[in-house]
């Protein structure tokens, strides 16, 4: 674990929650923070996510063929996710990326970067690649858009008096799951296939799994529900009863008729939305019934189509 970010020393930083301790959750005003954000203002400090390096000449054919995403002839500067899954299609790794022309520079969730590293370490056989941790050396930074900047961790500081005022890790939350981005490890369990998760590129917007590409761990799940549709599961946006005081409880079961039909990942407050959250339900969890969020009435956006292949955010409002 990377030690406090010097950010939280800022006049009304308050420390966030886990997964996300050691950064600010905000800085005094989380509405105020989330309005300037979204209206392209501020960057989000991330630095307790774990950075890694991969360099050499074989590093994006290698990348190509252990993950979901397409890096053979990656442009420079182009940032890309990419997932690693089980022999059966199950996400077990999930980053996201930028190469430079000589290194391939990625970023995952805090705490799992050794891991990360030790599993592409044991993939290297005879591949001209080099793994390393540069989580000491590199922080993350968020920006508007849902897009992510490296900085030298020691000039953290500095990025900050040249940027402007940070918002806190809250800002970032509300516009990622209002967005329908789920989060590995907080929107996910051990079950979870990228097509339950939205993870499929489809024409016009990328995402972390490139359909047109060659084999990889787990493809053949991917493949086979994609092609004949229907995933197990759907990634949902909940809209929360705003009277209701609380948020539900990460993890908590999503019900129907008294029957757990999901659980509860992330939450947040937004500004405009109001409490919202991401959800994983049954496939055939009818798309406009009313659910119960650890006890707190929800209803529903479908995000994953719960009835074809092709994975699109419906329009439903």
């Amino acid at each position: 674990m990377t030690s406090p970010s010097p950010l939280l020393k800022l006049d009304g930083a308050v420390g966030a929650d886990a997964p996300d301790e050691g950064v600010a959750a905000h800085y005094g005003s989380n509405t105020r923070e989330q309005r300037r954000f979204e209206s392209g203002d501020g960057f989000v400090d991330l630095s307790h996510r774990d950075v890694l390096t991969i360099a050499g000449a074989d590093r994006l054919g290698w990348l190509h063929s252990l993950t979901t995403q397409h890096f053979e002839n990656l442009e420079p500067g182009h940032t890309v996710q990419a997932l690693l899954l089980s022999p059966q299609g199950r996400v077990e790794h999930a980053f996201t990326g930028v190469d430079d022309g000589e290194t391939f520079w990625a970023h995952t969730e805090p705490g799992r970067g050794a891991a990360l590293i030790e599993w592409l370490d044991s993939m290297r056989f005879m591949m001209r690649v080099e793994v390393g941790d540069a989580t000491d050396d590199w922080a993350v930074v968020g920006k508007p858009g849902l897009t992510y900047e490296l900085v030298e961790r020691d000039r953290l500081e500095a990025y900050a008096d040249e940027a402007g005022a940070p918002v806190g890790v809250w800002a970032w939350e509300a516009s990622r799951i209002a967005s329908g981005q789920p989060r590995l490890g907080l929107d996910t369990d051990e079950r979870a296939i990228p097509n339950e998760l939205g993870w499929l590129t489809t024409p016009g917007r990328e995402s972390a799994v490139h359909l047109d590409k060659g084999c990889y761990r787990g493809q053949e799940t991917v493949a086979r529900v994609h092609t004949l549709g229907r995933p197990p599961r759907r990634l949902t946006l909940l809209y929360l009863d705003g009277s209701a005081e609380r948020l539900p409880v990460h993890g908590s079961a999503l019900t129907l008729d008294e029957r757990t039909v999901g659980f509860v990942g992330s939450t947040a407050r937004h500004y405009e939305l109001g409490p919202i959250a991401l959800g994983v339900v049954k496939r055939n969890v009818p798309t406009d019934a009313t659910l119960l969020a650890d006890d707190v009435a929800a209803s529903q956006e479908v995000l994953v189509d719960p009835e074809v292949g092709l994975h699109v955010r419906a329009s439903l409002r």
